[in-house]
This record gives C-alpha cells, sequence and structure tokens, in this order.
C-alpha cells in the first residue's frame, strides 16, 4: 500500500478515473431512470448560464442565490455538446484541491510526500466528494479556494491569501469565519506534531498568561503591519467584487446572493434541527421568524469561541472545527455541504482520536436513518416529518456535536 503513495501519477489518475466513471455513469442514470443523477442545482446553474449568455442577468432564473461570476464560469454549458462542462469543472477541482492539501500536508505537518498523499486521498479517493461533484455541485471549486487560502497562508503568501480570502466570501459567504483564525495564527511561525501536549510545559503556559496580563501590549502585538495588510486586502477584494456586480445586476444581486440567506426557509434535503420548524414556517403554521436568528449560536461558536481556543495550535485544525460547527448549527444542511469540512479531514486525521471505523460508520448510520425518513416523505410522499424525520434531525444534530467536541479536543491538545 505504501508503494501505492509513492507514485502520485497511479493516485491522481485513480482520482480521476473515478470521476470519469461516475460522469459516464450519471449519463446513463439520467437518460434511462426517473430518479436523475444529476443534481437540481446544476439545472440552476445552467439555466443561469443560458441567461447570461444571452446577455440577460442570470437572477432571471428563479431560485439562482449564487455569484454571477459562478454563471459565466459556466457559459459554455450552453455550447452543443458541453451541457457537462460544469460538472467536469467541479470534478478536476476536487483533484486540484486534493493535491493542494497534499502539498499543505508536507509543509503543515513536515511529512513525507508519500505520507501527505496517503491522507490527501481520503479527499482524491472518497465516493461521497466525487459523487458530489459530478452530480453537479459547486462545492468543489469552492473547496479548491478555501484549500489555496490555507496553501497561501501556511507559506506566508498574504497577498495571494487576501485576494483568495475576498474571492472565497464573494463566491459563497461562509468562508469569511475563517478571517479570526487566520489572524490568531499569524502571531508566529508554526510547525505542528501530531502528538499531545506534554504537562511539562509549565514553563510556555507562564509565559502565555504574562503576555496577556497586559491588554494594551496584547492588542499592539495583535495589529501588526501582515495582519492589517491580508484583511485591508481581503476587505478590498470582497468589496471591489460586490460593488462591480453590483452594477451590473443591481438589487437581484444583493438580494439573491446575500440577503436571502438571513430569511432562506429551505426544509427539503435538510438535515438541520431547524427543518421542520422551516417547513412549518414556509407554511405559515409557526408565529415569528426565527430563521433570522438562527445563525446566533452558530457564528459564535464557529467565528468567535473556536478560534480564540485552537488558531494558535493549529489553523488547518480550528478551519476544520470552523466548518464542521458551522455546518452542524447552519439552519439548512444538505450533503454538498458536508464536503465544506471532508476537505480538512487529510490535516486532522493524523492526530485525531476518531480513526476507528466505528467512529465514521456511527456518522453515516445516523445519516442513514436521516435519508430513510426523508426517502419516505420526498418519493413515497409518507408523512414523516413528526416523529420520524424531526427525531432523526436531533439524533444526527447530537452525534455531530458530540464529533465536534473531540475534534476540538484533539485540536487544543497539539503541540505547536
Amino acid at each position: 500500500m505504501n508503494s501505492l503513495f509513492n507514485r502520485p501519477k497511479l493516485v491522481f489518475g485513480a482520482s480521476i478515473a473515478l470521476r470519469a466513471i461516475l460522469l459516464f455513469y450519471g449519463a446513463w442514470q439520467d437518460a434511462h431512470s426517473a430518479i436523475k443523477y444529476t443534481d437540481i442545482d446544476y439545472m440552476v446553474f445552467t439555466d443561469a448560464a443560458r441567461y447570461v449568455s444571452l446577455s440577460g442577468s442570470p437572477y432571471a432564473r428563479d431560485t439562482y442565490r449564487y455569484t454571477p461570476l459562478l454563471a459565466w464560469l459556466l457559459v459554455p454549458t450552453t455550447w452543443p455538446g458541453f451541457f457537462s462542462f460544469g460538472k467536469v469543472l467541479f470534478a478536476l477541482s476536487d483533484v486540484l484541491a486534493g493535491w493542494l492539501i497534499a502539498q499543505s500536508l508536507v509543509s503543515a505537518y513536515g511529512m513525507t510526500p508519500a505520507r501527505g498523499l496517503k491522507y490527501a486521498s481520503v479527499w482524491l479517493l472518497n465516493p461521497m466528494v466525487a459523487n458530489i461533484s459530478t452530480r453537479g455541485s459547486s462545492e468543489g471549486l469552492l473547496c479548491v479556494l478555501v484549500i489555496s487560502l490555507l496553501w497561501a497562508v501556511l507559506h506566508r503568501r498574504i497577498t495571494l491569501a487576501g485576494l483568495l480570502l475576498g474571492l472565497g466570501v464573494h463566491f459563497k459567504i461562509y468562508p469569511f469565519i475563517y478571517g479570526p483564525s487566520i489572524l490568531l495564527w499569524m502571531d508566529g511561525s508554526h510547525r505542528l506534531s501530531s502528538t499531545p501536549n506534554p504537562k511539562g510545559k509549565e514553563k510556555e503556559q507562564e509565559d502565555e498568561k504574562e503576555r496577556n496580563k497586559n491588554p494594551l501590549n496584547l492588542l499592539s502585538e495583535f495589529l501588526t503591519p501582515e495582519k492589517l495588510y491580508i484583511t485591508t486586502l481581503s476587505l478590498a477584494t470582497f468589496s471591489a467584487l460586490n460593488i462591480s456586480m453590483y452594477i451590473l445586476y443591481d438589487i437581484p444581486f444583493l438580494q439573491n446572493t446575500y440577503l436571502h440567506h438571513l430569511t432562506r426557509i429551505d426544509h427539503r434535503h435538510n438535515f438541520s434541527p431547524y427543518s421542520t420548524l422551516l417547513y412549518l414556517s414556509a407554511a405559515d403554521s409557526v408565529s415569528g421568524r426565527f430563521e433570522s436568528l438562527a445563525f446566533v449560536p452558530q457564528l459564535l461558536l464557529s467565528v468567535v469561541v473556536i478560534p480564540v481556543v485552537l488558531a494558535r495550535k493549529s489553523l488547518p485544525g480550528a478551519m476544520m472545527a470552523q466548518t464542521f460547527a458551522f455546518v452542524a448549527f447552519n439552519k439548512v444542511c444538505t450533503s454538498q455541504y458536508f464536503l465544506w469540512y471532508l476537505v480538512f479531514l487529510p490535516f486532522y486525521l493524523p492526530f485525531s482520536s476518531l480513526k476507528s471505523p466505528k467512529m465514521g460508520g456511527l456518522w453515516l448510520t445516523y445519516q442513514a436513518l436521516w435519508l430513510h425518513q426523508g426517502y419516505l416523505l420526498e418519493f413515497l410522499g409518507q408523512s414523516t416529518f413528526v416523529p420520524g424525520l424531526y427525531l432523526a434531525s436531533l439524533v444526527f444534530f447530537g452525534v455531530n456535536v458530540w464529533i465536534l467536541g473531540i475534534i476540538i479536543s484533539d485540536v487544543g491538545s497539539l503541540r505547536v
């Protein structure tokens, strides 16, 4: 098995072959089955691209909730014979993300190239990752932006990191959560060890307490020119892209790309414990607009608590924990969102206490429990909202919170 990871061409070739097989299988299933392989989101993307190709607005397509950049990228799908262009683009983005993961593991943990590729294969050869991208989900494109951001920060390419952070947040809002962790991690140079923090570090802990005694000294140490530069550059990039899109598409751009997420009540394919309440809210069966406040505990945990506790220990580990928390506590949680934290899994596994197959089996079992209830509802028309789907969502959420606690404990035990 080790010889396999000494042959990068074989590993990357296998990852590409996996995606190619799924693309061909998906075309066959779409043509012969009532249950389509292609994700409905891909139809939304390609319809928006068609409007753009006709000099129209991508928001002329109902439910298009993304940056116009995505529709522009997918204009080739409107050409004869190029309908699957976007799926190929997303799948190749997965592979590129895997290559960057392998490179970053070498620089972050000092791994050998073969060992780095071994852990990167958790992403590269993951059937779930390949399935989601080849169905036409754009998350692979987003994941390569996020891993490029991580790579740039780890290599102290601050200008590139600032540009990528601004672009990533414009592409989809959630990468803004990484900003605090990046700034906290930049306090010093890091080389991580995959062993727990030994008890004999009392001197280092005392020094840390001493530095934290004076708030003014702490503030002056934190506001370095490098941090101000990356913050300013990322905000400028984000603002420039948004202003440009607003000039082109006016209010529909703001409403569909950003404001919609404050009040969205998507309940279909939603693993979140909020899903049943969102369904009732959509049917005007509950009073109040709780969906506008659901992000409060989510952001408090992923933007404040986790960066403060973990970022100085491990930037990849903190980003993994942040993303896991963001997805688990999100009011809308679909299968595509799992890719947001799975892309960090290769960085977490070297020091994880979740290596046992039983842990992954537990997560998959409770996901399958929810999927069974969802299948009965959406395909067979059986009303499983209460108690079946609601209880399955609560149990799945509970499992995710338990796993999140283990992730935070593991990252917190690292030695910098």
